[in-house]
């Protein structure tokens, strides 16, 4: 997952940094070159840049949250499963027809204990998206993922899964093959499930594609992920009638972490490495992995009927709200 070795890809708020990481880089050269010692400079100068990274992205706009978190090397589905899992067996199709690559699953130990891991997966480049669908999946996709789930649920396994999707795909065959029944019926199923279940959002959470499979006794949110009821775009078309307008719709939509906490949505941040998670592709998924860890333990102390009373529960409250009324 490493990065280092190719040209970075930079979003329009990391050039400044970038432009400073440049001036470090003219130095140590010119110093490699000339042997004058500028390692003071160098210090200074790096300081400077761990400030700057900080600052920059510590006060991110929705907007620019939404931006990394669409990251082309933003850490995918299958990164972070291969990397926290110790073995991993991917399996294939929904058992009527159809392997959705947007959708991926199987099955995997983690610590030494056996683990259902599913997810949405995006491409790396113009020709991988084109095949995963940009993360989009298909009715297929979604009964791909409660098979697995079942097949959990049946053995006793813990279910993860790692939620990175605009939406679900909206194309026409999608509607035909049954796209609301299929993320409909996961809802409903997830909340019958004995086992734990932990959701993390990793990238872009939107609409009822990253809903087919959250529902979850843990919701965890990567801090530079997103999570909305639809993408930014979408919500300032049908709105304003204009998708320029995204960065507004942003705002309203609440779509960050820190929103989703306030909100009651969201159970839990996990903190990002400095720079966001493509910045340090390893550690974030270490973190990751940690936070997974550190909640099954303690999903583990409840019995599998005040997990299902809590998951309902938590579904129920979302959404509620207190209007205060003055009397004159």
């Amino acid at each position: 997952m490493a990065t280092t070795d190719r040209k970075p890809i930079l979003l329009d708020f990391e050039k400044p940094l970038a432009e400073l990481e440049e001036q470090i880089k003219q130095i140590r050269d010119l110093a490699n070159e000339t042997e004058v010692d500028v390692t003071e400079k160098i210090a200074q100068l790096e300081d400077r840049a761990t400030q700057l990274r900080k600052e920059i992205f510590s006060s991110l706009t929705p907007q620019q949250r939404l931006q990394v978190a669409r990251h082309p090397r933003r850490p995918t589905t299958l990164d972070y499963i291969q990397a926290i899992s110790d073995d991993w067996l991917e399996l294939h199709g929904d058992r009527a027809g159809f392997d959705d690559l947007a959708m991926v699953g199987g099955v995997g130990r983690i610590d030494g204990r056996s683990v259902v891991m599913i997810g949405q997966q995006k491409g790396r480049n113009t020709k991988d998206n084109i095949q995963r669908n940009f993360g989009q999946a298909s009715p297929s996709g979604y009964r791909k993922a409660i098979r697995l789930m079942e097949h959990a649920d049946r053995f006793r396994m813990p279910i993860l899964t790692f939620i990175d999707t605009p939406a679900a795909w909206a194309g026409i065959e999608a509607e035909e093959y049954g796209q609301g029944e299929a993320i409909a019926y996961n809802l409903r199923e997830m909340f019958k499930f004995e086992v734990p279940i932990i959701c993390t959002v990793v990238g872009e959470g939107g609409s009822g594609g990253a809903l087919g499979i959250g529902v979850g006794d843990h919701l965890m949110m990567m801090e530079h992920s997103v999570y909305s009821v639809a993408p930014p775009e979408a919500c300032a078309a049908i709105l304003w009638r204009d998708a320029a307008k995204a960065s507004k719709a942003a705002e309203a939509l609440k779509i960050t972490s820190e929103d989703l906490v306030a909100l009651g949505i969201i159970d839990e941040v996990v903190r990002e490495p400095t720079g966001a998670a493509h910045a340090d592709p390893v550690q974030a998924t270490e973190l990751v992995k940690a936070a997974i860890l550190k909640n099954l333990k303690n999903l583990d102390r409840l019995s599998s009927q005040q997990r299902r009373d809590l998951r309902y529960q938590k579904f129920r409250n979302i959404g509620k709200f207190a209007e205060v009324i003055q009397l004159e």
